[in-house]
């Protein structure tokens, strides 16, 4: 085991261990990190896992986050020439794992990109120089030398649509990437302490995997006819070796609990046509935000009882328009029409391909059987820009909500009358937050805030999961908290308490002002305060959100903060 490097100012750090023959893990450890994505919180930091395998050919498995440029690049040229890499295999493309392939092709120009279909195509809009690339897929195989041969097997959903893990015959390893990972970081490679780390194993679980459950067996299904699997060399925290069968089996029992009980949104689209892989994977993150499960599928490539099983059990479908001439794309939109029932949710959208189906002749197949439409229609009618992909993200969020309406009114009604009443006896002021990062603008009525520091200045502030807001309220990002006024709060409570179709301006017909931090202010509100979000913490359902005040000010020094009174806990 060797440390590398050391970058003492953001704790990042690059660890080398030889794994097993000819096999090396290159681990990328952020010591610091305490969010990931937008998605939840971390206790332990994380590690973002990459691996060199040599035979008579040089096979590289993932790089890293682009944070780790240097710090990667130089021990990967430690350990190898680049000029001899012949394969760089991409798991999937989130960037944690795909930041730094660009980067790396520039060193090793004669190297081929192994990859789905769908990968492939992403990467392409992100290396700027033409490359060598394959697709691969389940089954598929190539031999590198010295008894490396390396099979594929596609696991899309985990948790991206475009994730393969990579099967090593010699050693019996495979290389999962985001699947059977954990966020934990630490200087043992591998799950030596499992107490350690059993707690950080399942809440990754939870977070990521759980919502794709079904997908996940079907995964598992793939990985039992590899054969023997003697170490999983994950993308995230400790490699899986010591507990191997242990927590193997968790995911096993896990999956096929969660997938009895699964609410699922199935994802039609046409990869390689216009923006339907990208608005697809918006939408798709807005839906997960509620809790819901996602399982994409390929109208062009797809058996057709594949389209009909996933339509036929899932709670929603969302439809990417195909082109016209895709016969096959087209053969798979009337099997799904087959089988769809009149109590499922239906979503369309625009790919902004040049040869869109129209979209109003299959919006009338779905209306005349029935189909509630979970959200308008999505037109596009120019390139996306981040404003199209959080309209997405929005609509995303509205049919996940629909989908779980019922659920959660059960749930609330199971709670003990008496403790509901009790909690619900807790008062709150009222504030709206208001935020804009880029062009993109965000606003929600708040209640559970709370001072929480004097030096410095700051509060906390819980915001649900399943609120568009949330990715604009991440670690670092600026906003402005509202205070409203007693007997002057009405209107503005309407406004931003009112449903909205995805892509509304919540803004419309508002004074507002521009904060130094560049969001808006409320002209009409009691008093507002310029903040930054420092940290975050994972509540269930919620994120706790500690800010700091750089600014603020009161309009009427008389007046009182408007309070919040509710009779039972369990819901706004």
């Amino acid at each position: 085991m060797i440390a590398i490097a050391e970058n003492v100012q953001h704790r990042l750090t690059i660890q080398t261990v030889e794994i097993a023959p000819n096999t090396t893990a290159i681990r990328s450890l952020d010591w610091d990190r305490d969010r990931f994505d937008i998605e939840f919180g971390l206790q332990n930091g994380t590690t973002y896992n990459s691996y060199l395998i040599r035979g008579d050919q040089t096979i590289l498995i993932d790089t890293s986050h682009q944070k780790f440029r240097k710090l990667y690049l130089d021990t990967l040229k430690s350990l190898v020439n680049p000029k001899t890499i012949d394969y760089i295999i991409v798991s999937h493309t989130e960037p944690d794992h795909s930041g730094l392939v660009e980067d790396v092709l520039q060193l090793a120009p004669r190297a081929t990109v192994l990859a789905s279909k769908i990968a492939l195509q992403f990467l392409e809009g992100l290396v700027h120089d033409p490359f060598s690339k394959r697709i691969v897929k389940s089954g598929d195989r190539i031999n590198i030398g010295k008894g490396h041969e390396i099979e594929f097997v596609s696991a899309p959903n985990l948790h991206w649509p475009d994730t393969i893990f990579t099967y090593d015959r010699k050693t019996q390893t495979l290389f999962t990437c985001d699947a059977f990972g954990m966020h934990f970081c630490d200087d043992r490679a591998f799950d030596e302490d499992l107490e350690a780390i059993e707690a950080d194993f399942r809440f990754y679980y939870d977070c990521l995997m759980g919502p794709n459950a079904r997908s996940l067996v079907n995964a598992m299904k793939r990985m039992s006819e590899l054969g023997k699997i003697n170490m999983i060399a994950n993308g995230h925290g400790p490699i899986l070796y010591h507990h191997l069968d242990v927590l193997t089996e968790c995911y096993q029992t896990w999956s096929q609990r969660q997938a009895k009980t699964e609410t699922t949104v199935g994802l039609f689209y046409v990869s390689e046509y216009g923006y339907s892989d990208q608005l697809g994977m918006a939408i798709a993150e807005g839906i997960q935000k509620t809790g819901v499960g996602v399982e994409a599928i390929d109208l062009s490539t797809a058996e057709l009882q594949d389209i009909q099983e996933l339509a036929g059990r899932a709670k929603g479908v969302v439809i990417g328009m195909p082109p016209s001439s895709a016969v096959a794309a087209q053969a798979g939109i009337s099997s799904l029409l087959s089988v769809v029932k009149n109590k499922q949710m239906v979503g369309l959208f625009e790919c902004y391909g040049g040869d869109d189906e129209p979209i109003d002749t299959l919006r009338r197949k779905f209306i005349d059987l029935g189909v509630k439409e979970a959200f308008p229609a999505i037109r596009i009618k120019e390139t996306p820009t981040s404003l199209t992909f959080h309209l997405c993200q929005e609509a995303g969020i509205d049919l996940g909500q629909l989908v779980m309406r019922e659920r959660n009114i059960k749930q609330i009604k199971s709670l003990d009358v008496n403790m509901e009443k009790a909690l619900g006896r807790i008062t709150t002021g009222l504030y709206i937050v208001t935020t804009q990062k880029g062009h993109v603008k965000g606003a929600m009525l708040a209640s559970w805030v709370a001072q929480a520091s004097l030096q410095p200045l700051g509060f906390t502030i819980a915001v649900a999961k399943d609120r568009a807001i949330d990715s604009l309220m991440q670690v670092g990002d600026r906003f402005v908290l509202n205070v409203l006024e007693e007997g002057n709060y009405q209107e503005l409570k309407k406004q931003f308490l009112k449903r909205l179709l995805p892509g509304a301006d919540r803004f419309a017909g508002v004074k507002t002002q521009t904060a130094e931090n560049g969001s808006p202010i409320l002209a009409d509100a009691l008093a507002y305060m310029e903040c930054e979000v420092q940290k975050s913490m994972e509540c269930s359902d919620h994120w706790l959100l500690y800010c700091t005040v750089q600014e603020g000010r009161v309009a009427k020094a008389d007046a009182l903060t408007a309070v919040r009174h509710r009779k039972v806990g369990n819901y706004y």
